[in-house]
């Protein structure tokens, strides 16, 4: 956009200053895709994932017009990247309630536009996958025709057949990109928008690096997709992400069409909303940083030494010694003789998790450097998982919080032994359909990152008010569908998309979870696709105790009998035996972790804590951060 224009010598540490102080911390010195790679790890953590019906009011925050037919004081009517017409008065206008599904002309209504298709990351045409389904800084509101039209195609340079021509000026038409095979329709934008939109899908392939190898790269069904009618400019790759031609196609249109105030303005909205920035607005030079490697075409050397070093019932752990080339890139490891890999890795080592016990594998690996040619295969390693062994055989559901309102939490544990790459991992629900009364299969969350073994990590509801614990804390925040469970809904921690790891109620029918807190007993050390109730202790509503720590609620209460307390349940006074004289501490908490009572040498002159004037209910004892549960009548 270019409406407004910032002064060229001001302009580095101008957008350098948008961000929060920090918030670019660790990028100093880097190029190319170890750029990008950090930026990723940025941009990915702490965010917060909304739900996709929250965005038509979040558009009043973030796409409101004050560049063009209106002014800083406009607080109804959205601009359209797709219908603004820059030099004169729009030919209709939305404001953020009319939104509609189709249209079948211009100036109906508006759409919410995934500027990188829906298809794209899409599980289903009938389920969409978050954080990407509802990420503010690819979704725009444009007029609901245009969307219909420009459908799947992708944005480029339009040849000399129009099949459409916009009220703007923008069209959809032959593809004319060059150097790039794809000859199929494009929706080109008008030159006002072209660098906002190339910032925004450079973006895309920074954000969801780690999981672009999984995503759809071509948008049909056809067995016979060629690169003349691939649609997707994705590539298949984590790091490039981006077909070559179509890169230096985005690199052009950000060079000629620089960062503009309503991508400032509206970076910082969406940063307010969802915790994340483009880092191209922020940073408009690392559009040519990042994508600026050269390989050096020769293919690298095969890794050697290849081992299994550790054999377990359900995993196993390679090493292999580096190649001495300059440019790898990583490493692909396959499996069984298997022409796709397993794993990809940029570490000389990983551990392979999903295999069955008792069972004879082989494994070889490749590098692959930064032109994506591949080594020859290493030596071939066999490895026997053992029959049974202490660890988890996946990750495992530790906690559930079906509280009141949005107070909804799950906490994941990871006893597998190894590091875990939560790419492949999501939370799948099933709703009911009110007019049916049937349940389906709703809108999915994909997680993404690693856990550490012996580490656990909380999924919170953004809107959850819950005393002991808040939004910063929590690893995953997001109000999709998978965190709107009541106790009626079947909810699952799934791989691979659709297989059950571990599971909270019964498939397709009505669940009696509600209003409880469900711990995990410390018993149990593995998930089940079955739920089983007598796996569980149950909790009166909005308890959340210890919430996102390894512990259970019964570890918590185990080995603190050193001390005894009575009568239970109590009217008065709490008595306690035992070495008492000791404890420099006692508090008492509700079931939600509100501290209720404090003392500090609590038994000094005494053997007993008065309770007389707390209300009747559940209650905690800590004694030294030792907890003993009672009950006040």
């Amino acid at each position: 956009m270019k409406k407004i224009l910032l002064p060229i010598i001001l302009f580095s540490s101008f957008f350098s200053a948008q961000a929060p102080a920090g918030y670019y911390d660790g990028t100093a010195g880097l190029t190319g895709y170890a750029l990008k790679a950090k930026i990723h790890t940025i941009i990915a953590q702490n965010t917060i994932s909304w739900h996709y019906g929250d965005l038509p009011n979040y558009y009043n925050q973030t796409d409101l017009d004050k560049y063009y037919d209106h002014d800083a004081t406009n607080t109804t009517y959205l601009l359209d990247l797709y219908s603004e017409i820059p030099s004169g008065p729009d030919a209709y206008e939305y404001i953020s309630t009319q939104l509609i599904s189709g249209a079948g002309a211009e100036g109906l209504g508006y759409n919410r536009e995934h500027m990188m298709p829906q298809s794209t990351f899409s599980t289903s045409s009938s389920v969409s996958d978050y954080p990407m389904y509802s990420d503010l800084n690819f979704l725009i509101p444009v007029d609901a025709r245009i969307n219909q039209l420009r459908n799947n195609y992708p944005y480029g340079v339009g040849g000399n057949t129009n099949f459409y021509v916009f009220t703007n000026g923008s069209r959809i038409s032959n593809g004319s990109i060059p150097n790039y095979p794809y000859v199929g329709r494009v929706y080109e934008p008008i030159n006002e928008f072209k660098g906002d939109i190339a910032r925004t899908l450079l973006y895309f392939a920074v954000r969801y690096e780690g999981k672009l190898g999984s995503f759809n790269t071509a948008y049909t069904t056809s067995a016979n997709i060629t690169p003349a009618t691939d649609q997707c400019p994705l590539d298949g790759t984590e790091e490039r992400a981006i077909d070559l031609p179509y890169i230096e196609m985005l690199k052009q249109w950000s060079a000629l069409d620089p960062v503009s105030q309503r991508e400032i303005d509206r970076n910082n909205a969406v940063y307010a909303i969802q915790k994340n920035r483009n880092p191209f607005i922020d940073h408009p030079e690392w559009v040519n940083v990042v994508w600026s490697e050269t390989p050096d075409g020769v293919a690298p050397l095969a890794p050697t030494s290849l081992t299994s070093t550790q054999q377990n019932a359900n995993f196993v752990t390679l090493n292999w010694n580096a190649t001495s080339d300059t440019d790898i890139l990583g490493y692909r490891i396959y499996m069984n003789g298997s022409a796709t890999p397993v794993a990809t890795t940029k570490n000389t080592s990983i551990s392979i998790d999903h295999l069955d016990p008792s069972t004879t594998y082989t494994f070889t690996v490749k590098a692959f450097d930064k032109g994506y040619l591949e080594s020859p295969f290493s030596n071939v390693a066999t490895a026997v998982t053992l029959p049974s062994d202490s660890y988890s055989k996946d990750l495992m559901i530790v906690k559930y919080i079906e509280g009141s309102g949005n107070n909804k939490a799950l906490e994941i544990v990871n006893k597998t032994g190894h590091e875990v790459n939560l790419n492949n991992y999501r939370i799948n629900i099933h709703l009911k359909n009110p007019s049916t009364g049937n349940f389906y299969n709703a809108d999915t969350y994909e997680l993404e990152g690693k856990v550490g073994n012996n580490e656990s990590f909380v999924i919170l509801n953004p809107n959850a008010t819950l005393s002991c614990y808040s939004n910063s804390q929590a690893k995953f925040v997001t109000a999709s569908d998978p965190m709107t469970f009541t106790g009626e809904n079947y909810v699952e921690l799934a791989y691979n998309k659709t297989l059950t790891v571990d599971a909270i109620g019964v498939k397709y029918t009505s669940n009696s979870n509600a209003n409880i807190s469900l711990y995990r007993k410390a018993a149990i050390n593995q998930p089940t696709t079955t739920f089983n109730s007598s796996e569980w202790d149950s909790y009166p509503i909005n308890y959340c105790l210890n919430l996102g720590s390894t512990l259970s609620a019964s570890d918590w209460v185990a080995g603190n009998e050193e001390f005894t307390i009575y009568p239970n349940p109590v009217n008065e006074n709490i008595f306690v035996n035992g070495k008492i004289e000791g404890i420099k501490d006692a508090k008492i908490l509700d079931f939600s972790g509100r501290l209720i009572y404090s003392e500090k040498i609590p038994f000094k002159n005494k053997k007993n804590i008065s309770v007389q004037n707390i209300t009747a209910g559940n209650y905690l004892l800590q004694l030294d951060g030792k907890v003993y549960p009672f009950i006040k009548k």
